[in-house]
Order: structure tokens, then sequence, then C-alpha cells
């Protein structure tokens, strides 16, 4: 009879025996008692899986997010809302600039000319309004996509630090350890010092662990000058602070970083090593670190080859 192919493509016998004419199954795939084809010591194949629906990953990549945002706003940057115009014309009433909190871990302190934000130290906003945001602001503001409207924290430049003396007479200039400043970033009209005897005519010595700040529309912000009756004498702890506002991101026609201005880099102030310098080589100086062992490592391991090499020339092997 005639051989035709079987369904799953084997090819058998009419009679069913084998080539050689007897009941010995002939050669190639087992059809088993289903009709199925395969080898009878192997399983059969697993079905293919399912792919999940989008629509049940959603959930999953939303959770990944909301970590990832919270991880950002805890240990690298926060958006942060200008409150007031005591920062002008440096920052603007409604500005939104975004906190480095990285740095502080690498043992990075506040330094001169830098613009901090910082925790209220001893109620330095003692009858400023407190926003009330809705459902969806104070969740944003808890992941860090929006500023928090709760939290009591201002935004200030740093002018003294811990062993500094910072003096003002008259109208000015600021003097920082006996070193007059010139200072661009102050509000035009505005005079570096305040001829008032609220705190506008001062000297004084910053202790270690603190910072003396002011902000740059000098007759309209209350700052360390202003606060000197406080438990700290208006000077601001370092632990309260809580970054260095590094670019106004918001809105986008005032997008822009926040240098330290050059005033403070003339000689003679800058007696500190500066944390910012020492961070900026600090990846590298982790790597060299890492990478050190390893090039010892192969420099005696290649000196070990050298020498064998040279021990075999001297005894004529090859």
């Amino acid at each position: 009879m005639e051989n035709v192919p079987s369904a799953d493509g084997a090819s058998t016998s009419g009679n069913g025996t084998g080539p050689g004419g007897d009941d010995t199954p002939a050669e190639g795939p087992y059809s088993g008692g289903d009709g199925t084809a395969g080898d009878p010591g192997e399983p059969a194949a697993p079905a293919p899986k399912k792919q999940r629906s989008f629509w049940k990953e959603l959930p999953i990549l939303v959770i990944i997010a909301l970590v990832l945002a919270l991880l950002i706003k805890t240990f690298l940057v926060q958006a942060f809302s200008i409150p007031s115009d005591s920062m002008q014309n440096t920052l603007q009433q409604g500005d939104r600039v975004l906190v480095d909190k990285l740095t502080p871990w690498f043992g990075s302190k506040p330094e001169r000319g830098e613009v901090v934000v910082f925790h209220d130290p001893d109620d330095w906003l003692a009858g400023e309004p407190t926003a009330q945001p809705n459902a969806i602001q104070t969740f944003l503001s808890w992941i860090g996509l929006m500023p928090s409207a709760e939290e009591r924290d201002l935004i200030k430049r740093v002018v003294g630090v811990g062993g500094d003396t910072v003096s003002c007479k008259n109208s000015g200039p600021l003097m920082v350890n006996g070193h007059p400043l010139n200072e661009p970033y102050v509000y035009p009209g505005n005079t570096p010092c305040s001829v008032d005897d609220q705190g506008g005519q001062f000297t004084v010595h910053v202790p270690k662990g603190y910072i003396w700040v002011m902000g740059d529309h000098r007759q309209n912000s209350r700052d360390s000058r202003y606060n000197q009756s406080d438990k700290h004498h208006g000077m601001v702890p370092v632990k309260d602070v809580v970054g260095r506002a590094i670019v106004k991101a918001w809105p986008i026609n005032r997008w822009g970083t926040l240098p330290v201005p050059d005033t403070f880099d003339q000689s003679g102030i800058n007696t500190q090593a500066s944390a910012a310098a020492s961070l900026s080589v600090a990846p590298q100086g982790v790597a060299v670190a890492a990478v050190l062992p390893v090039v010892a490592w192969r420099r005696r391991r290649g000196d070990r080859i050298e020498r064998k090499f040279d021990r075999r020339v001297a005894a004529g092997e090859r």
C-alpha cells in the first residue's frame, strides 16, 4: 500500500509494519496513543508563557516610579518654591529651584557665596502665612515632584562660615575677615549694609558648625542680621541646612545655574579648603583608590613573568 503522510508529518506504513516486514515500529518520531508525536523519553514542550498585559504591569511601574521619586527626593535633589522677594534679583518670588541633597552625604559643608535652603532655626518665620495645599499638591510634594508647602524652610546666601568675622558699617561694603566684598548680586538700589538700629549694623564672629546668611535684597530680607536675639544669635546651624540651590528650574524662561560669585574667591578670604572643590575630585579619588591595587598586582605579576623569562634566557631555554 502506498505510504501517506500522517497528520503530524510522520510517515507510516499502511499495514503498520516496519521496513523489514515484521512488527518492529518504523524508526522516526514516536506516535503515541493520542496521535501526538514525540520522544517517549522526553516530556512534551511546555506551552509558551502568556505575556502579562500592560494594565497588570502598570501598578508595578507606578510603584517603582514612586520609590525612585522618594529616593531622589531624600538623597539627590528636591524642588523648592521661592516664597518671598528676599533673594531678588537672583531669585524671584514663585521661582522653583532644585536643591542638591547629595553632596552633604560626602561631607560637603556650606561655603561662602552659596545659596542654601535651611530649616527655620528658631521661629524666623513667625507670623508668615502657611499655604494650604490640596490633596494632589500634598501627594506630589511628598514624593518630591512639587515643593512642600508644610516645611518651614528659608533660602538665603551664605556670607560667613565657621571661624569667619562678618561686619557691616554704615552703608557698606560688607566685610568678611577684614576684606570688602564686591556684590553685584545685591538688589539694584540697595546698599550692601542697612543703616538701622535693629541689626543692620553689626560685627559677628561665626562659631564652628554655624553659618551667617543674608538675602540679596538687603533692605527686604529678615535674615541673620535681624534674628540676633534668637537662641543661635542669628546663626544657622549647619545641621539645619537642607542643601545648596544649584539650578533655577522654573519658569523655563528663567532657567539657569546658581554659581558662587567670584568675590568670594578673592585672596585673603578663603583661608579654608573648599568642600565643593574637594567633592569635585572625590569621585576621581575613589576611582584611583579602587584601581591602584589592581595596577600594583598587575605590575608585580608582570615583574615576576619578566624575571622568569630572563632566567630562562640565561639558561639557554626557549
